[in-house]
């Protein structure tokens, strides 16, 4: 892989970064606050709904790290090692968690709240979907780059 390549994906993720860290810091507090106004009634679920946002920000900036480290191994030629293993599956447990997470979420408002529910069940629906993507992919890499890992160190020892 070019360096090029590497170096545009690794601004990509620290984009992604930003701007999610400026919508958690900026917009999921004033999202709270004026949901609570629209509705005085779900006042008391203003906290939980922060707690669980910045809950689920925290899986999402791990992986970004991970992935952010795994372009720096790349980088460095040592892709086919433990280090991208780990991180690999880091990335995979944090794709998990994510959707393990909407999953509860989707079944708070569909068992608890009134009213129309469909657009946060389909919202639900999909970001679980994009998180098991993720983890699939994740763990079908780190299972190649294990078995290439064990090849390598087999082959190291044989000579």
């Amino acid at each position: 892989m070019k360096r090029g390549a590497t170096i545009f994906l690794k601004g990509v993720i620290l984009l992604i970064g930003i701007v999610t860290l400026t919508l958690y810091l900026f917009c999921v507090p004033d999202i709270a606050s004026s949901d609570v106004k629209m509705n005085p009634g779900f006042a008391y679920l203003q906290y939980p709904f922060l707690l669980a946002a910045y809950a689920l920000a925290l899986p999402f900036f791990i992986a970004l790290y991970q992935a952010f480290k795994l372009l720096i191994y790349i980088d460095k030629n040592n892709t086919f090692s433990q280090l991208s293993v780990g991180a690999l599956k880091v990335i995979k447990f944090c794709a998990i968690i994510i959707s393990a997470f909407i999953v509860g979420g989707t079944f708070f408002v569909a068992v608890f709240l009134d009213g129309d529910r469909a657009g946060i069940m389909a919202l639900g629906l999909y970001f679980t979907f994009a998180s098991s993507v993720i983890a699939t992919f994740a763990g079908v890499l780190q299972h190649l780059v294990k078995e290439v890992v064990d090849i390598i160190s087999e082959n190291e020892l044989i000579v």
